[in-house]
């Protein structure tokens, strides 16, 4: 797990919304980002190349804080083809 945000809150509310659990919401998280970060499309390696991340590949938790500041800032259109709206 990333040492920065903790969003434990966000996962609970996810795990508790979608009946399951926080290490399966966590476990699903991962893997979406896992598939999203491979795509091989230009536009969508230069949204990845915006998130910072200390890894391999961003954390559910480095994710969300890019999201959340990039939404905070006004900026809608986060990575191609995903809208905050």
């Amino acid at each position: 797990m990333s040492k920065g945000k903790d969003y434990t809150h966000i996962f609970n509310q996810i795990a508790i919304k979608n009946h399951t659990t926080v290490a399966e919401v966590r476990r699903e998280m991962e893997l979406a980002i896992r598939m999203a970060f491979g795509n091989p499309d230009p536009k969508i390696q230069d949204a990845w190349a915006k998130i910072p991340y200390k890894g391999a590949e961003p954390t559910p938790e480095e994710v969300i804080t890019y999201v959340m500041n990039q939404a905070r800032k006004g900026n809608k259109d986060v990575l191609p083809g995903q809208s905050l709206q």
